[in-house]
């Protein structure tokens, strides 16, 4: 074999080559990648400000380390610890209380850039754009004119000037209304967005809020809370464990979420079911009265063009003929603004307000608008059994150790029995597996933090003589097994003193059987008391009356939740009370079975809630209403119809996945807003049924009075102030009464349109005391038909009247307002005073709505006992009464 030695020299020369021109390359791309990030590299000067301070990082680079995850830049001020050195807070003290506005005015405030509310005048400017309003404007401006040129000043404006003072008393009250509605919504905003975080601060955990949170701030997170600004990681086990430190880097418009929101318009509320089906009868109701109008309009030229003809003068025409053909043509244009009952949106949204700012002060933060209405249609609710039914205040009253069992009365009855070494081991397993920390207070109590359970174990210990520092630092922790629902058991491994070995302690196990028996030893199981809240036996009777069905579901054992179910009168003899592991595994037909009957639930997961809450609503069309507390939990509330989220012992997760956040935690709380949701069902009914009748009336007065007479009684200015009356005044009156107990014995039922309709139907001749005489009687119709709107099925429509001061001051402010205008304002209101007799039969023929309300409501009403309803979000399933009542 003969080798080419010249090729193999010439490959080698090759090869080399090919090499050195890599290593160039790789050097001039370094050279470049160093060349790039030396030009990126941005200098931070540091301002006075933050010099005379006492900080050594500025805000601007601050948010650019963590926004851009710069470890480089973080390396060069010390990593974490540096980094908390150069902006003075000690990473196991936290910083100083009166530090925090000096840190707000360096650093800025936590909270993204809003845009700014709209003043008054915007609302005011979007009044004045309603289309009909401006064509009476015009209308106005044209009276003046044509009534100085034929009747001269200042006689003549009067009309004109009259109907541009009711438009503006209509624009302002308008604006008004829009304007402190939409200054509620957003104090209401806020308040929702409004989360506690925990801190350290001069050694102490405390809650702040999180708009008080400044750069520096030790936070503490548990699993579901929601991270507040944009930190660096100081300590924890792994992503999935239920607590580690963020010290807080950059905030507000700073943070990554501060520059999403400022890139988002300003959020609203959509529309509610409600209001978009009362927009639709709106509308309905508007092309009727355009029609309307359109008619009077035609029948009133119709009959003086007839009498123009009659004295042959169609050719001859004065201003004041058009002057007479102008006032035609407003009063068709006020029949529209009469019949457009752009009151009903503005009813609906009042109530709710309403509603939703008195359950702010009975501990419920409505966050969807819709809820409030939806709740009011609920007819399930499915509810957790601890916190919610209990008071969620946890006791250890009872211990099994060494084969015996012991109650919690002394300490000494429990260490008496027990080893030193029993006692090491039992405080060893409470404080290194659990979640939750102990903390002194500004006051130097001692203050525990974490779950209800884990709370009373941990204070357990301490009243055993545990100390929870010092038993935290024996052992190092190496791993963690968070609690979850699924699971049921949290677990920690610990290195021993000597790192020999690992110790591995389990607890929160469910079944007996699943405790392992082999290298384990049982140590202890403790028995835990959680009384029944005061008043929720009262409420789910009060939910069973008005047609809700409660169901408990919850993952504690069967027997405890059947017991609490019986005492809060949830449990029946025929009710069924079913596992979890058993109700999953059902086929769909005999979940179909059992579920009209279920109403306990026990060992449930987050999915079995789920499921059922898909059942009730997709097969059995429930409107379901879910609590929930846990991450878990937020399937099953944004599955629900109503999504109820607890206040105090609920995840920030969960919260966010609610319509409505229960403050307290309290179940009577859920019945609470479960009524108001009712009460604005039953105001707007009240408002509708009032509004159609001023409708109608109104309407068929001008109409029939132009076919008979050819003139119209009702003049645009009082067309314009019963408008007032009918729709924002009306509104305001009606839409905020508040609710009783009566309706949470029926669900609304729906009456007395067809006879109040035909009540008022009258024409007359037209003078100026008759015309002013039909004007009074009306309105006073109109003040007597709201007082009968309270309450539509009593007779009694007096009842609790003293406690609605919004209606009384309404009806006060309108009577006034009404002598003001007959008696002073003539020239302006076409109106003239009227004498005694005259002002009395005015009132009488208004307050006989009363007697015909009360013969109404005294006929029976059909309610189709043999006709199934369908339940659904915009009404109630007729109930049985008696003994038939479930």
């Amino acid at each position: 074999m003969v080798a080419d030695l010249a090729k193999r020299a010439e490959a080698e020369r090759k090869r080399k080559k090919l090499q050195e021109k890599i290593r160039v390359a790789l050097y001039v791309q370094k050279a470049a990648l160093h060349f790039i990030d030396a030009v990126n590299r941005v200098e931070y000067k540091l301002s006075n400000d933050v010099k005379e301070a006492g900080f050594c990082v500025g805000p601007d680079e601050l948010a650019s380390i963590v926004r851009s995850h710069d470890s480089k830049a973080l390396g060069s001020h010390g990593g974490v610890e540096g980094l908390a050195r150069h902006i003075s807070v000690s990473l196991n003290d936290g910083i100083v209380s009166t530090d925090v506005s000096t840190r707000q005015n360096i650093y800025g405030l936590n909270q993204h850039a809003e845009k700014p509310s709209r003043s008054f005048w915007m609302f005011v400017w979007e009044a004045l754009h309603d289309l009909t309003l401006i064509i009476l404007m015009m209308c106005a401006v044209i009276s003046i004119g044509v009534g100085i040129a034929t009747e001269g000043w200042p006689k003549g404006m009067y009309d004109g000037l009259g109907i541009i003072l009711c438009i503006f008393l209509v624009v302002i009250v308008t604006a008004v209304s829009d304007y402190k509605q939409s200054l509620q919504f957003k104090v209401l905003d806020k308040e929702k967005k409004n989360v506690l975080v925990q801190v350290t601060r001069e050694g102490c955990r405390q809650k702040v809020s999180i708009y008080d949170l400044v750069v520096g701030d030790i936070v503490h997170l548990s699993i579901g809370d929601v991270v507040p600004a944009d930190g660096v990681l100081i300590s924890g086990h792994s992503l999935s464990v239920d607590e580690s430190s963020l010290s807080v880097t950059a905030v507000g418009m700073r943070t990554e979420w501060g520059r999403l929101m400022a890139t988002l318009s300003e959020t609203g509320e959509d529309e509610t079911p409600l209001q978009v089906k009362l927009n639709g009868v709106a509308t309905i109701i508007g092309k009727i009265g355009l029609a309307f109008a359109v008619m009077t309009f035609l029948v009133l030229m119709g009959r003086f063009l007839v009498v123009k003809a009659q004295h042959q003068e169609l050719t001859k025409w004065s201003t004041t003929d058009a002057l007479q053909v102008l006032n035609f043509f407003a009063i068709a244009v006020t029949i529209i603004v009469v019949a457009v009952p752009e009151g009903l949106p503005l009813a609906v949204t009042l109530s709710l307000a309403f509603a939703m700012k008195k359950l702010m002060r009975d501990k419920a933060l409505v966050r969807h608008l819709s809820a409030c209405e939806t709740m009011g249609s609920a007819t399930c609710i499915c509810t957790d059994k601890t916190g919610t039914l209990t008071t969620n205040h946890m006791v250890v009253n009872k211990i099994w150790i060494c084969e015996e069992t012991k109650l919690i009365t002394r300490k000494e009855d429990v260490l008496s029995s027990i080893s030193k070494e029993v006692q090491r081991i039992l405080l060893q397993s409470i404080f290194q597996n659990t979640a939750s920390e102990v903390a002194k207070g500004k006051d130097g109590k001692t203050n525990i933090l974490g779950t209800p359970t884990e709370t009373a174990i941990v204070e357990f210990g301490l009243h055993m003589g545990g100390d929870f520092n010092v038993h935290r630092k024996e052992s190092e922790i190496v791993k963690v097994e968070p609690f979850n629902s699924v699971k049921k058991k949290m677990s920690v491994l610990v290195s021993l003193p000597n790192k020999m070995g690992f110790e591995h302690f389990a607890k929160d196990i469910e079944k007996p059987d699943c405790i392992p028996e082999d290298n384990y030893t049982l140590v202890a199981v403790v028995g835990i008391k959680d009384p029944v809240r005061p008043g929720v036996k009262e409420a789910v009777k009060t939910c069973l009356e008005a047609g809700i069905i409660v169901r408990i579901v919850t993952g504690d054992n069967i027997n405890t939740a059947k017991a609490i179910a019986r005492e809060c009168g949830i449990l029946t003899d025929d009710g069924i009370a079913i596992e979890g592991p058993d109700f999953r595994d059902k086929s769909p037909q005999e979940m179909e079975e059992i579920i009209p009957k279920l109403q306990v639930m026990a060992r449930s997961s987050p999915s079995d809630k789920h499921k059922l809450v898909t059942q009730l609503r997709n097969v059995f069309k429930e409107v379901v209403a879910v609590t929930g507390d846990g991450t878990n939990d937020a399937p099953a509330l944004a599955q629900a119809d109503i999504g109820l989220a607890m206040g105090i012992a609920g995840t920030e997760v969960a919260k966010e996945s609610a319509d409505v956040i229960i403050m307290d935690d309290n179940f009577t709380t859920i019945v609470n807003v479960g009524r108001w949701g009712r009460s604005v069902y039953i105001n707007i009914q009240k408002f509708v049924q009032f509004q159609l009748t001023v409708n109608v009336v109104a309407l068929m007065i001008n109409f029939i009075s132009a076919c008979v007479s050819g003139d119209a009684p009702l003049t645009t200015v009082q067309l314009l102030w019963v408008n007032l009356i009918m729709d924002t005044l009306g509104a305001l009156a009606l839409a905020t009464e508040p609710p009783n107990d009566a309706l949470m014995k029926r669900p609304p039922i729906g009456r007395n349109f067809n006879g109040k309709r035909l009540l008022k139907l009258t024409g007359s001749d037209a003078t100026d005391i008759l015309n002013t005489f039909i004007f009074n009687t009306f309105v006073f119709c109109q003040v007597f038909n709201e007082i009968n709107s309270r309450d539509m099925v009593k007779i009694n429509v007096f009842e609790r009247v003293l406690d609605s001061w919004v209606f009384l001051g309404v009806m006060f402010s309108t009577v006034s307002f009404q002598i003001v205008m007959v008696e002073l304002l003539g020239a302006f209101a076409d109106t003239v005073p009227l004498s005694w007799d005259l002002w009395l039969a005015s009132v009488l023929i208004g307050a006989a709505s009363l007697v015909v309300a009360v013969v109404l409501k005294c006929i029976p009403v059909q309610t189709g006992q043999d006709h199934q309803v369908a339940k659904g979000h915009d009404g109630y399933e007729p109930l049985p009464s008696g003994p038939d009542m479930a």
